[in-house]
């Protein structure tokens, strides 16, 4: 099943005909809100605001553990995550969509692995390829199909948020590649 992750411009997927709600515990503590179950067009859809359906949790407060878990734990096999961002290559319009195939990763202080040694192994993931290649396949055939404007491939640089970049963070986010 495809789980899609709403984040701040996608607290809601209008096209999602919901046919169930459900809240999800996890071991890693309680996720940004209920999943929402339903279907888009033909396909199986479970919905979760990354943010909350309010909007109220900002992002180094988002428990990515939990949503993570919670998706999986009831079947989602395959992620697309939304999320509204800055843009510093001039080469794209502002409003563009964009799917990337790469992510530095400049976040700090989160829980960002369900592996933490202790009582279990400690498990080494390879995230040369962080992003799915068939999925990426998928989603650029049906942005074609649908006659919509897609970039294919940049370097998505994650940020810690809430606040916005400085001059300087973004002079270096450049200077290693982010677009």
């Amino acid at each position: 099943m495809l789980a899609i992750i709403g984040g701040s411009g996608l607290t809601q997927l209008a096209s999602l005909d919901v046919s169930r709600r459900e809240v999800v515990r996890t071991p890693y503590g309680e996720p940004s809100g209920a999943l929402l179950f339903g279907r888009v067009c033909a396909c199986p859809v479970v919905f979760l605001a990354r943010h909350g359906y309010g909007h109220t949790i900002p992002p180094h407060r988002v428990n990515y553990r939990a949503n993570i878990w919670a998706l999986k734990s009831v079947g989602a096999d395959r992620i697309v995550s939304v999320a509204s961002v800055g843009g510093i290559c001039t080469d794209f319009e502002p409003g563009s969509l964009v799917l990337p195939h790469q992510i530095i990763d400049y976040t700090w202080g989160r829980r960002n692995t369900f592996h933490e040694g202790m009582d279990e192994q400690v498990v080494h993931i390879d995230f040369t390829e962080p992003y799915d290649p068939h999925l990426r396949a998928h989603v650029l055939a049906a942005a074609r199909e649908a006659g919509e404007p897609l970039v294919d491939g940049a370097v998505y640089a994650a940020t810690q948020g809430p606040r916005l970049e400085t001059a300087a963070e973004i002079d270096r986010l450049e200077r290693d590649g982010a677009h």
